[in-house]
């Protein structure tokens, strides 16, 4: 039985025993093992109390995630929106921010990259906040540094696109040849990747990634939540309409 059921069982247990005691004291003096055999029997018989009770549970784990996430959006809003490093795409001034933690190897970031491209077509009032978070190995680290240093050449948002419709490996030859097929000088792009002021803010990146709770990607920011994980477009519709109306 895992862990959390057998909580939920002893929490029934105690329940059952405080019941009883207060019903009639003779109940009192029943042994544990009698008490164990009718919380059993009862689950038994009942199992939707045990979903029941594990879906409140979940519910109210949800519910203490988003305060906390609400609290370290707050505490970090200023690197989260305003991070001169990181860049903004979709309408600069629109009323809406979204923030996208992403790693060029990810599978899950790729197939969530047409649901952005939709989005931002889909709502001109967006505004787009992208965090290059490579935490896929040495070639997501190159992947990184090259977006970055195509912002340099005024190349960005093409060679995002571009990088995240890869197949298979992302290694040196790879990212050149995305880099030529969208008009970059690659000569220029490999000194630029060295820059450090790409690596520092590929590293403040990682900083505010764990700062926020984010353990994997991709991962979007939209008001004052926090979305672990892939989401399909009405989804992510759904919560930018709800943070404009929040004003957020």
């Amino acid at each position: 039985m895992p862990r959390q059921i057998l909580r939920i069982a002893a929490l029934l247990l105690f329940l059952g025993l405080a019941a009883m005691a207060g019903a009639q004291q003779a109940s009192a003096q029943r042994s544990v093992e009698e008490i164990e055999k009718i919380v059993r029997e009862y689950l038994l018989e009942n199992p939707e109390v045990i979903f029941e009770a594990v879906q409140r549970h979940r519910a109210k784990q949800q519910e203490q995630q988003a305060e906390r996430d609400q609290t370290v959006l707050r505490k970090h809003r200023n690197a989260i929106l305003a991070d001169p490093h990181s860049f903004v795409g979709g309408n600069p001034d629109g009323d809406v921010t979204l923030v996208e933690f992403f790693d060029y190897r990810c599978g899950y970031c790729k197939r969530f990259a047409p649901t952005l491209e939709a989005i931002k077509k889909q709502d001109p009032k967006l505004r787009v906040v992208y965090k290059e978070w490579p935490i896929l190995g040495p070639d997501s680290m190159k992947g990184a540094q090259a977006a970055l240093a195509a912002r340099e050449q005024g190349r960005y948002v093409e060679f995002h696109e571009a990088l995240m419709r890869v197949k298979g490996n992302l290694d040196d030859e790879t990212i050149m040849a995305v880099a030529r097929s969208v008009g970059l000088d690659t000569e220029r792009l490999g000194k630029d990747m060295q820059s450090p002021t790409i690596l520092k803010a590929i590293g403040d990146t990682r900083k505010l990634a764990a700062a926020l709770g984010i353990t994997g990607t991709p991962a979007l920011i939209v008001g004052d939540q926090i979305v672990r994980g892939l989401i399909p477009l009405e989804q992510l519709a759904r919560m930018i309409a709800a943070a404009r109306a929040k004003g957020s």
